[in-house]
């Protein structure tokens, strides 16, 4: 419901020359008429919005309905050489700035795309922006094509451009529609909104789109990327190595956990299906956080479930034909190394 408090922060907003919050207020009004039915006022409203050349305080930066500030973060973040030659190769390209700015992350979920897209802003030193696209889909005729057009005209009247990163979430949403939707024109006006839009898109700013979903895109719409990297390129002693340097990350906050790499490399080794980059690091954060305090091995014996042993515990001629030593099946098992070899001559 719309109060006198939204009159007096549009009052407020304004004469202070806060102009994203200014905008921020006037959006929640045009919201509130759209959903109380008077839909007019309501696209009157944004219009005006759209339209408007109001104040930007200088080095400030925007954000509004659809944007939303993404902490960058300094972690390391392990990528197979041919994907990091690949991101070298984006940074070389937008430092060359010879408009070169538009790129396409695609693979499966947990690849590292959007982490990856965080590192590259922290290289590039640049704010970074992103835009979930699924909020752009609106279920009323033609609404999704104007909030696609509103998004690129801010991005286009960024104040400083050469300092931004734009992320595109998951813009494989238009890829689902063009899919499923039942009006297919509805979708190829979408698909060319972005097409024009991308074509006008200032080339000071870099964008980054991620998608799950590459082999459903419009050739159209490909062929607006400069460059597209693929992320489903890890081989088993990519993830093994991944695996590791998450591990060393992650046990300085579990200070009793041991250290054994050799073990846990032979336990990473023995899956027989890695998952993706996102999942394994879950899956080693979630052994270590259930893990007993009282044995700093557990973890690892936690780990080894992720073993096909057909969801039951391993018996000790399964871990000997595995490869793992009498002292590491001691350590998983807590089973002494004497008693180990007794019970495996009796097999």
């Amino acid at each position: 419901m719309m109060k006198k408090k939204n009159i007096l922060n549009l009052i407020k907003y304004y004469t202070e020359k806060n102009d994203m919050q200014f905008r921020n207020e006037a959006i929640e009004i045009a919201r509130y008429f759209d959903k109380n039915g008077d839909h007019q006022l309501s696209e009157y409203i944004m219009s005006l919005l759209s339209n408007a050349n109001t104040f930007v305080p200088q080095g400030e930066y925007f954000e509004n309905t659809f944007f939303k500030e993404v902490e960058v973060n300094s972690e390391p973040l392990p990528l197979p050489k041919e994907i990091t030659d690949d991101i070298k190769g984006i940074i070389n390209a937008v430092n060359h700035d010879v408009g070169i700015n538009k790129f396409l992350f695609e693979g499966l979920p947990g690849t590292g795309k959007t982490e990856t897209v965080k590192q590259v802003a922290r290289l590039l030193n640049r704010k970074l922006y992103m835009i979930e696209f699924s909020e752009l889909i609106d279920s009323k005729m033609g609404q999704t094509a104007k909030n696609i057009v509103s998004v690129f005209s801010e991005i286009n009247k960024l104040p400083h451009p050469s300092k931004i990163l734009i992320l595109f979430d998951e813009i494989d949403v238009i890829a689902l529609d063009r899919v499923n939707s039942n009006d297919l024109r509805e979708m190829g006006r979408v698909t060319s909104t972005i097409l024009k839009e991308l074509d006008q898109l200032n080339d000071q700013v870099v964008l980054i789109a991620t998608t799950n979903l590459f082999k459903n895109f419009d050739k159209a719409l490909v062929r607006r990327f400069d460059s597209i990297i693929n992320f489903n390129r890890y081989s088993k002693e990519d993830l093994i190595d991944i695996s590791e340097i998450m591990l060393n990350g992650l046990l300085k906050k579990f200070k009793y956990a041991g250290k054994n790499m050799k073990l846990f490399r032979k336990i990473m080794k023995n899956m027989d299906n890695i998952p993706n980059p996102g999942e394994l690091k879950n899956i080693i954060k979630v052994s270590l956080a259930f893990s007993d305090p009282s044995n700093e091995f557990d973890y690892l014996k936690r780990l080894l479930k992720f073993i096909d042993f057909e969801h039951k515990e391993p018996s000790l001629l399964e871990l000997k034909e595995l490869g793992f030593t009498l002292r590491e099946i001691e350590l998983l098992t807590g089973i002494s190394k004497s008693q180990v070899a007794r019970e495996l001559r009796e097999v």
